[in-house]
């Protein structure tokens, strides 16, 4: 069994031979990855980020126009969730001017 003798590693590590592997002995210094390896890692880090502002803002973001969300999505993509959480001014006014938006926006609908 391949896994059980090159294991699984989460991590990128150089193995004895001095080439970088991931995985289960995916050598990243020979052939590096494939488009769909690529893709896969990349739609999980957007899903996590996405999660985070639902999580900080609820309906707040879902709402947001396109271009707000794509800012906030950016951000917690860059920062990740624990320091994306520090930003607390930031989110008070973020969510303030949201919900003023949507606001000004069902009185002249």
């Amino acid at each position: 069994n391949v896994i059980r003798v090159e294991g699984r590693q989460t991590q990128p590590h150089r193995e004895i031979f001095g080439k970088i592997t991931i995985g289960v002995g995916c050598n990243l210094s020979n052939r590096g990855l494939a488009a769909d390896e690529i893709d896969l890692p990349i739609a999980n880090d957007i899903a996590i980020g996405r999660a985070v502002c639902v999580d900080f803002y609820g309906a707040a973001f879902t709402s947001a126009k396109p271009a707000r969300q794509m800012a906030l999505l950016s951000m917690a993509f860059n920062l990740g969730g624990p320091r994306f959480a520090g930003f607390c001014r930031i989110h008070a006014a973020i969510l303030y001017d949201i919900r003023l938006q949507a606001a000004s926006g069902a009185l002249h609908s």
